[in-house]
């Protein structure tokens, strides 16, 4: 989550109020900060962006995106292409294709040579698709998923809460020892230990997923009254260090499964 997204104050969703009248507003909002982390991408085995002045851009129902100065990127393995965008909120982008050997990322890099003058600090910075790169880095810890929002927060605390799990009448898990997660953006969310799981109910499946702020998740399928729900239960077998009190316990997904939540 972060700033300019969801429930954020700057989101389209914003939770909050302000105290002033909220029209004053832009419809879309960009907001441009340091960060002060060394931030590298790796592409073909070559570092492309290596920089200890990156900066962030936030903007409106976007995910952060890093910025590099130019000084900083391989510009020698970029090749402009006759690619354009146009955003009327920054100007019309310039790309680049990503050569390393025999490895391409095509039009994987852009940047604004003329930025709108409300955006003229985008000038000389260049970014990078995330998902165009084969690694990312913020100082020597490598980062999963997409890019780390300063602003996101996740906190996992103790609970006392009865949470119960069904699918189908037939219960799958029961516990008043969950650990609540609570990350910014997200409703809450209960992870049980496995101990309280009827874990005969669940299959492995073949699924993952990569969260820079929890790790990365497993999944399982339940099998219950015949019916298989399928990628319905997650858990991070060796969470990072914001998530590290869920290891060993297992989250139910409340789109798939019933999960009801008493308090204590």
């Amino acid at each position: 989550m972060s700033l300019t997204l969801s429930t954020g104050p700057f989101g389209p969703k914003r939770r909050g109020n302000f105290n002033f009248d909220t029209s004053a507003l832009k419809p879309h909002t960009l907001y441009f900060e340091d960060t002060p982390k060394r931030i590298r991408a790796v592409f073909g085995g070559e570092t492309i962006a290596d920089s200890r002045q990156a900066r962030l851009l936030f903007e409106t129902a976007i995910m952060p995106v890093h910025y590099f100065p130019r000084e900083d990127v391989r510009m020698d393995l970029l090749e402009p292409t006759d690619h354009t965008t146009h955003c009327p909120f920054k100007g019309d982008a310039s790309y680049w294709t990503i050569k390393v050997g025999d490895a391409e990322a095509e039009n994987a890099a852009w940047g604004y040579a003329e930025p709108q003058p409300e955006s003229a600090w985008l000038d000389g910075y260049v970014a990078l698709y995330w998902d165009k790169m084969n690694h990312w880095f913020e100082e020597d810890e490598e980062i999963l998923g997409h890019p780390r929002d300063p602003y996101h927060r996740v906190d996992v605390l103790r609970s006392s809460r009865r949470v119960k799990v069904s699918a189908n009448g037939e219960i799958i898990a029961e516990s008043a020892r969950p650990m609540a997660l609570f990350e910014t953006g997200f409703p809450p969310r209960y992870y049980l230990p496995s101990e309280d799981v009827n874990t005969d109910l669940l299959t492995p499946s073949e699924t993952k997923t990569r969260c820079p702020y929890k790790g990365l998740a497993s999944y399982w399928t339940v099998e219950a009254d015949g019916e298989r729900i399928e990628d319905a239960v997650w858990t991070y077998p060796e969470p990072l260090s914001e998530a590290e009190r869920v290891k060993d316990h297992l989250c139910f997904y409340d789109g798939k499964v019933s999960v009801e939540v008493e308090d204590s």
